[in-house]
């Protein structure tokens, strides 16, 4: 999965497999005090670049960043991100959607927000 591991790759990447929710650029840095700034953000290009995570920008302008648990090896599908108003967790909706665009158009990117009330929430 990962090319040219190091021991920072590898931290970073525990850290997006055990983590259920978008991650935030500054939460990841708080979690991994042995690593600087600037070699985190090296890393999360580096994901980016390689289809490892994925990447939304929220409403507020925040970005948060993803390890998508249904793609195989590479992110490779368009789906809404979902942030909770009430406990503020961002997560990916899984479901998968079709994007329609003009002939000779092609897409790179996409950002879909959506923001509500999550299910655990909503139970109380």
């Amino acid at each position: 999965m990962l090319k040219r591991n190091t021991k920072s790759k590898q931290a970073v990447l525990e850290l997006f497999i055990s983590h259920q929710y978008g991650i935030k650029p500054d939460e990841l840095i708080a979690q991994l005090p042995d690593f600087d700034k600037v070699t985190i953000y090296r890393i999360l290009n580096s994901f980016l670049e390689d289809g490892i995570i994925h990447k939304a920008v929220s409403d507020d302008g925040s970005s948060y960043y993803f390890i998508c648990k249904s793609c195989k090896e590479v992110h490779y599908h368009s789906h809404y991100h979902f942030k909770c108003s009430k406990c503020q967790k961002v997560e990916c909706i899984e479901k998968e959607i079709e994007i329609i665009i003009p002939q000779n158009y092609s897409i790179e990117n996409t950002n879909l927000w959506i923001t509500g009330i999550c299910e655990k929430c909503n139970k109380h």
